[in-house]
């Protein structure tokens, strides 16, 4: 067994992206970016990157200064091995950084293409033994389990020299590692494959052995709560770990902004000292606004009871609500203007809006509205509008207006 390895003191802050627009938004934050093409992810929906972009892709991650991961991580078949090889020839050639991975063809094949390799949470490692094995087939890193505590962290920092990359923020899935069979047990949709289609995030209804029904109606019995550890920020820096890792290849580009914005405000005051539990309240708060379950802090201070579930509530809890008001249909660079259809609702001066596509974020408040030539404070569903834009707007760009929910 190795020495122990010096604690590093900053560790990576890695996110995870699903376009150029959600790159761009954490550009200023994390330090790399991990993401997946339109094959062999467990995100099978995140299909805005191809093989065909990954190089264009590749050169703006390095043009941002980051690094850029390419996730390959869903169970590999007896007919996927040759389209995977050439899967790994491109991102090589494209400059991938490393390439996440637990299946071992994916790991034999990428160390045949000299790629760095990250093991993927799939794989479960929860110990420093398991982690040199995997040093043993070349890899460089490893996510840990998301099932182990902070204590159990510090036991493998202690013994092992290998990189070490954790998971900080973001959802949390019901089963060990995120191997689950309830999705294709109930839809024949495969977690593992990529095609999860969330059952656990279902009501679903509780039956004694005897076959008596229990009185749960409403409640969502198997959905965790989203990891955030924001507020622990000094805990896991004294740890030793190389890396925190967001959830999150499918979440918006809002989210990708706001939580590594936080995050890497985090990081940066512990290391300046001026961390603190209030500055860390307000940043959870941020944080909050965004999409989310509850947070809890999953297995880092012991197991979860049932303050780790919410059963009470589905999906998003945040206090704001994006509501769909149309679609960019032209956009005007030299008055830094775009022509709206408001499809799905109006909007009025002092709206705070988002406009986002594959390659656009756009966060503003309405500041200008013009119809017909004439300037109008609100427009109403079915208008054709101008509207005063903060950055460029691009054609089929969606918009949406942000709202407070209304509590029930």
């Amino acid at each position: 067994m190795p020495e122990p390895k010096e604690q590093q003191t900053i560790p990576e802050l890695v996110m995870g992206v699903r376009n150029p627009a959600s790159l761009g938004a954490c550009k200023d934050h994390a330090d790399a970016a991990y993401f997946s093409i339109d094959r062999f992810s467990l995100r099978s929906r995140a299909r805005e990157i191809t093989s065909k972009d990954l190089p264009g892709f590749m050169e703006q991650v390095h043009g941002y200064g980051m690094k850029g991961y390419l996730a390959i991580n869903s169970v590999i078949y007896p007919h996927d091995l040759h389209e995977l090889g050439g899967v790994l020839e491109t991102a090589a050639s494209a400059g991938v950084d490393a390439v996440i991975a637990w299946d071992p063809a994916t790991i034999m094949q990428a160390h045949e293409h000299d790629l760095r390799i990250h093991i993927s949470t799939q794989a479960n490692v929860s110990n420093q033994q398991s982690a040199e094995f995997y040093r043993s087939l070349g890899a460089s890193r490893v996510v840990l389990a998301r099932e182990l505590s902070l204590a159990q962290i510090k036991v493998i920092r202690a013994h092992t020299d290998m990189e070490l990359e954790v998971f900080v923020h973001g959802a949390m899935c019901q089963a060990i590692s995120g191997r689950c069979y309830l999705s294709a047990h109930l839809l024949g949709k495969s977690g593992n494959c990529g095609e999860c289609s969330q059952p656990c995030r279902w009501e679903w209804s509780l039956y004694s052995d005897r076959g008596e029904k229990v009185g749960l109606e409403g409640k969502y019995l198997l959905n965790a709560k989203d990891l955030c550890m924001i507020e622990h920020i000094p805990e896991l820096m004294g740890a030793g770990i190389d890396a925190f890792k967001v959830e999150g290849r499918l979440r918006d580009t809002g989210y990708t902004h706001t939580v590594s914005k936080c995050y890497r405000k985090a990081i940066d005051d512990f290391i300046k000292g001026t961390y603190t539990r209030e500055t860390a309240g307000l940043l959870k708060e941020e944080l909050g606004r965004q999409y989310n379950r509850g947070f809890s802090t999953g297995f880092y201070f012991g197991n979860p009871g049932p303050e780790g579930l919410a059963c009470d509530q589905a999906m998003n809890v945040s206090p704001v609500k994006k509501q769909a008001v149309g679609i960019v249909v032209n956009y005007f660079p030299k008055m830094g203007a775009a022509s709206i259809k408001l499809t799905e609702d109006g909007i009025g001066l002092g709206d705070r809006i988002v406009i986002e596509g594959s390659t656009t974020y756009i966060e503003q408040e309405v500041c200008s509205l013009v119809a017909k030539g004439e300037s109008i404070t609100a427009a109403e569903k079915g208008q054709d509008v101008g509207l005063a834009v903060d950055g460029v707007a691009r054609k089929n760009d969606k918009v949406f207006r942000l709202e407070k929910k209304v509590q029930s």
